[in-house]
C-alpha cells in the first residue's frame, strides 16, 4: 500500500471520528452487518496507526525529551518511584501506551522487541527473529500470521531518531550493545489484531485506542510532575511548549501536535465539508 493511499484512509477515519464523536458516539453494529462492513484490511490498519506512532515518538523523545534535558529535566526507568523526580523514557513511554490499550476493549496488541534488548524478555524468537533481520536490512514492515497466537502481526523499523535513545542505550547498565548511532535499526514496533479485515468502527476502535493511550501516558508523567516536591523541578505546563524556557505541553497539546505534524487538520476539514454521511465516505475508500 503507497504512502499516500495509506494517508488518505487515515484522514477518512479521522474526519469518521470526529463525525461520530459529535452525534453521540460510534453507534451499535447492527445484527445484518456481515463481511461486506469489513472495509479494510488489517495490514492497512496497523500500518495507520503505527505511523501516527511513529510522529508522537519521535515528538515525545525529541519535543519532550532531548529538548527537556536541555532545560534540567529529567527522565528515568523508574520515573514513577515516589523518591524520583523525572519522566518516563521513551520506551517506557511506549510501554504505557501499550499498557493502557490493553486494557481496552480493543483487542490491539503493541510492543518494542529487538535482537540486542536492554530487557532479555523483549528480544524477538523464532519468525519474527527472522522477519527482523529483514527490517534491519531494507527498513521495510512485515506483515505476517502468528499461527501459535492465532494473530494477524505487522512489524516496523524502530530508528535511533535522537540522540537520547542513543546514549541511554549505550550507557545502560544491562546494555548488551555499546555502537548504537543516530539512524541506526534499533527494534521493531509490533503490533498484533485477531482478525485479517475491520470495519469503520473497528478501525476507529483502533485509531482511538492508541490516541487514549498516549493521552493516559502523558497525563500519568503530568500528575508525576505535580507530585514533586521541589517547586523548581517542576515545569510550567500550559501552551507556552514548545517556546525555549522551563515548559511542557498539556495532554491535548501534545496531541494536538501530533496531528499538526501528521497535517491532519487541514484535511479533515476539507473532509468534513464534503462528507455528508458515513456511506458517501464509505463510497470514496472503496475508490
Amino acid at each position: 500500500m503507497n504512502h499516500l493511499k495509506t494517508k488518505w484512509i487515515f484522514l477518512l477515519l479521522s474526519c469518521i471520528s470526529i463525525i461520530l464523536q459529535s452525534c453521540g458516539g460510534v453507534p451499535e453494529e447492527t445484527s445484518s452487518s456481515g463481511p461486506s462492513d469489513k472495509v479494510f484490511a488489517v495490514a492497512d490498519v496497523l500500518t495507520l496507526v503505527a505511523e501516527e506512532n511513529d510522529i508522537t515518538r519521535t515528538l515525545y523523545t525529541k519535543g519532550i525529551v532531548g529538548a527537556g534535558k536541555k532545560q534540567g529535566l529529567k527522565f528515568d526507568e523508574d520515573w514513577q518511584d515516589d523518591e524520583i523526580e523525572a519522566g518516563p523514557l521513551p520506551a517506557l513511554f511506549l510501554r504505557g501506551i501499550s499498557s493502557d490499550i490493553r486494557k481496552s476493549d480493543v483487542p490491539l496488541g503493541l510492543y518494542l522487541g529487538s535482537d540486542f534488548p536492554i530487557n532479555a524478555s523483549n528480544k524477538f524468537q523464532g519468525k519474527q527473529a527472522e522477519l527482523f533481520a529483514k527490517i534491519k536490512a531494507d527498513q521495510k514492515p512485515q506483515h505476517f500470521y502468528e499461527e501459535d497466537q492465532k494473530l494477524y502481526t505487522s512489524m516496523f523499523a524502530d530508528l535511533a531518531v535522537a540522540a537520547p535513545c542513543v546514549n541511554c542505550h549505550n550507557d545502560h547498565k544491562s546494555t548488551t550493545k555499546t555502537d548504537w548511532k543516530l539512524g541506526d535499526v534499533m527494534g521493531a514496533t509490533t503490533w498484533q489484531y485477531p482478525s485479517d479485515s475491520l470495519s469503520y468502527k473497528e478501525a476507529i476502535g483502533v485509531i482511538n485506542a492508541y490516541r487514549n493511550g498516549t493521552k493516559a501516558i502523558y497525563n500519568a508523567y503530568l500528575k508525576e510532575i505535580a507530585a514533586f516536591k521541589i517547586d523548581s523541578t517542576k515545569p510550567q505546563i500550559g501552551k507556552n511548549w514548545p517556546s525555549k524556557g522551563f515548559y511542557l505541553p498539556t495532554a491535548e497539546v501534545f496531541i494536538d501536535s501530533v496531528r499538526k505534524l501528521a497535517s491532519y487538520h487541514s484535511m479533515e476539514t476539507l473532509l468534513l465539508a464534503k462528507t455528508k454521511d458515513i456511506s458517501t465516505t464509505k463510497d470514496l475508500a472503496s475508490n
